[in-house]
C-alpha cells in the first residue's frame, strides 16, 4: 500500500509499539483529536498514545489510503481491548514539512 512516509511511519511505530519513533513523526505543535479529547504537542501525544495502549492494548492495520493535498484519511482494521473488536475506524491526517500536523481517528 502507498502511504506518504510520516503515515506509514506512525503506523509502524504503533505496530512496533515505540513511543518515541511515534512522537518523531508529528511536528512539535501538532493536535491529534480522538474520543472527544484534543491533545496538543509531542508530549501531550506520546501520553494519549500511551496511555491508550495501556487502556485497549491495541494495534491499527492500515487496508486502504486515500491522499488528496494535504490530507491523507486511511482506513484501518484495529484490534484491541474494547467491546465489538475488531472495529475499522477511519485515520485522518494532516501533513505539513514532512510531518503530522493533525489526526484524527473516528
Amino acid at each position: 500500500m502507498d502511504m506518504i512516509d510520516a503515515v506509514k511511519a506512525y503506523f509502524d511505530a504503533d505496530r512496533e509499539q515505540d513511543p518515541d519513533l511515534l512522537t518523531k513523526v508529528f511536528t512539535a505543535d501538532a493536535i491529534v483529536h480522538d474520543e472527544g479529547e484534543r491533545h496538543l504537542g509531542t508530549s501531550e501525544i506520546q501520553r494519549w498514545w500511551l496511555a491508550a495502549k495501556a487502556k485497549y492494548n491495541h494495534v491499527a492495520e492500515p487496508l486502504e489510503t486515500e491522499t488528496t493535498g494535504d490530507k491523507v484519511t486511511v482506513r484501518a482494521k484495529v484490534s484491541g481491548d474494547f467491546p465489538n473488536s475488531p472495529l475499522t475506524l477511519n485515520y485522518v491526517f494532516r501533513i505539513k514539512d514532512g510531518k503530522i500536523a493533525e489526526m484524527g481517528v473516528k
